[in-house]
């Protein structure tokens, strides 16, 4: 499952927690480590106003603008992809996993210099430590 806009497949690591559990875990992280949650869009939640049946979904964008302003001064279109997203999603045989398009990758693609783009991978790192079996 990859984005149109960009080479890089999107990846899934699985969570170790439930998931409501999941979603309170990368929160957490995301802000005990700096950074801001922009804005939480409950997928499931949307679906079911539409008269839809959908597993659990949440979506996170998530950042920090001293680590994405850089690679949009770079490369003003890289704002399209930032700020960062992660899905959190519960499949239909009760497993919760998290997806995002690899940031580094996916800002490459934009143009963005790897320097740059490397930086803001370790947003995504902590959000698949947080959720590992401890």
């Amino acid at each position: 499952m990859g984005n149109s806009a960009h080479d890089g497949q999107a990846v899934e690591y699985r969570s170790a927690l439930a998931f409501t559990e999941t979603v309170a875990r990368l929160r957490d992280t995301i802000v005990h480590s700096g950074l801001q949650i922009f804005a939480e869009i409950d997928h499931a939640g949307g679906a079911a106003k539409a008269g839809f049946h959908m597993d659990p979904s949440t979506l996170l964008i998530y950042g920090s603008p001293a680590g994405g302003t850089p690679a949009m001064l770079a490369v003003p279109v890289a704002a399209l992809d930032l700020p960062l997203r992660v899905l959190v999603r519960q499949r239909s045989d009760g497993t919760v996993v998290i997806a995002f398009h690899p940031a580094e990758a996916m800002l490459r693609d934009d143009g963005v210099p790897r320097d740059i783009a490397a930086r803001l991978s370790r947003a995504q790192e902590i959000l698949i430590d947080a959720i590992a079996s401890k």
